[in-house]
């Protein structure tokens, strides 16, 4: 006896993310690689225009207003005059690693959003496909390691191009994405333990609704998305993500004021814009992860939530997109605000505070869900929020204590040097060579200053 249609499309529809994907004819794959790579394309265009508007409108200046309505076309211009341009490859370079490098850092940004759900199952001529190009049990591993990856563009453009500035920039840039990738993987794992898997559907799924409660007679549900469950990862996440795609105030590979370009420094024309294009791609993958990992993904926000058909058909994408556009103003935002700040603070702040704080904030999650599993009471949830936050308040006041110290050691020190400039054996000031007398006239030399002596001052 075969299933009936309703109950065969029900089954469909509750099957995992993956095994839908995985039955995807070549046809419909192709289409949503397109619609992907497209969708990141006009998205970096847009990006692009609204950072120059809204920045201009930060410094109250206009942005651009001439090419097309209200200048929408200006980062498809620039995008068509960079590729024109003569491309110089100067001399003494590593010719292979200099070509490859650009495309190096472009790629693995492409390929990070293919894991990225940005809406549920929906009908495409006929079949029915989640809205995500491909799913795996360890997606958000895949981000890591192309991210991981991408590096490897900035650090052979550096080391290709003969030029210490560029060499500087590739090693800042190698320093940096270490640091903050590791804060960026401890930042993941209380998500991990939270939804109980690495795949992004699974996730996204694990934020669809919190516990339900009463009140006024509507069922309502209490918060369900990670950035609000799990706080401190979600904050950890948002500098870190910063960092990892070099933008201010972390852009320190580029560092105009240092490095005058940094890594792609000596770059021109058509591999200079895929760097441009790699950065801004980059932007809106780790926005994209951070709204699928900790703002419940496509998932509608309360009050939208209480309509019934928010959750369903094409009208996710509309919520996945608001979400990404405000994650990518937070971009635009702390270029158009904050200045950029030296290495050491950079280095100071992914090895000193990020690392450590991730580390007791998951050291924390662990152990309470495994409380919780074993059926231990919630209030313990307040104990060690507490005590966590004790350790991290006495790290902390440790380092500044030790950092004031050191401050008030070095005023010390310099008050020592100036105090000991008047015990420096100085020789007096009246001697008579000052005003033009040699040693031999030692009648003059009682006169008094003002005796109408005059100063020798030249020859």
């Amino acid at each position: 006896m075969t299933a009936s249609p309703g109950l065969a499309q029900l089954a469909s529809a509750s099957a995992p993310t993956a095994a839908l994907i995985d039955h995807d004819p070549w046809w419909l794959t192709a289409i949503k690689v397109l619609i992907v790579f497209a969708f990141l394309m006009l998205a970096t265009l847009l990006m692009i225009w609204a950072e120059r508007r809204v920045i201009g409108r930060m410094q109250q200046r206009p942005g651009p207003n001439r090419a097309g309505p209200f200048g929408l076309l200006q980062s498809l211009m620039d995008g068509i005059k960079l590729p024109l341009k003569e491309d110089i490859i100067p001399r003494g370079v590593d010719k292979l690693l200099f070509v490859l490098a650009p495309a190096i850092a472009a790629i693995p940004a492409f390929i990070s959003f293919a894991i990225i759900p940005i809406g549920p199952v929906v009908s495409i001529f006929g079949h029915r496909t989640p809205l995500q190009l491909a799913d795996l049990p360890v997606a958000v591993l895949l981000v890591l390691a192309m991210s991981s990856m991408g590096v490897y563009g900035i650090v052979l453009a550096g080391w290709s191009s003969s030029s210490p500035y560029s060499l500087l920039g590739g090693l800042r840039s190698s320093a940096q994405v270490i640091s903050y990738e590791i804060a960026m993987g401890i930042a993941f794992v209380p998500v991990f333990l939270y939804a109980g898997s690495l795949s992004t559907s699974q996730i996204v799924a694990a934020q669809a609704h919190g516990a339900p409660f009463h009140l006024f007679g509507a069922v309502l549900h209490y918060p369900s998305w990670f950035a609000v469950l799990l706080l401190p990862s979600f904050v950890i996440y948002a500098i870190t993500m910063v960092g990892e795609t070099n933008r201010l105030p972390f852009d320190l590979p580029e560092g105009e004021g240092e490095l005058v370009g940094g890594y792609h420094t000596e770059y021109s024309s058509l591999k200079f814009a895929l760097f441009y294009l790699a950065e801004y791609i980059s932007m809106i993958t780790v926005s994209a992860l951070a709204t699928t990992l900790f703002l419940g993904g496509w998932h509608p926000v309360w009050p939208i939530s209480v309509w019934s058909g928010a959750s369903s058909g094409w009208w996710p994408v509309l919520w996945f997109l608001a979400k990404l556009g405000l994650f990518l103003f937070l971009f635009v935002w702390l270029r158009g605000s904050l200045p950029r700040i030296r290495y050491d603070q950079l280095m100071q702040l992914g090895w000193k505070i990020l690392i450590p704080a991730g580390l007791a904030w998951t050291l924390l999650i662990a152990t309470l869900r495994v409380w919780r599993r074993e059926g231990g009471s919630p209030g313990v949830y307040i104990i060690g929020a507490g005590i966590v936050l004790v350790l991290l308040a006495l790290a902390f006041s440790w380092d500044f204590a030790a950092a004031r110290t050191a401050r008030e050691r070095a005023e010390a020190e310099e008050a020592e040097d100036e105090a000991d400039v008047g015990t420096f054996p100085v020789p007096p000031m009246d001697l008579p060579h000052y005003h033009g007398l040699s040693a031999s006239a030692p009648a003059l030399q009682d006169e008094a200053p003002d005796s109408g002596v005059k100063e020798v001052t030249g020859a």
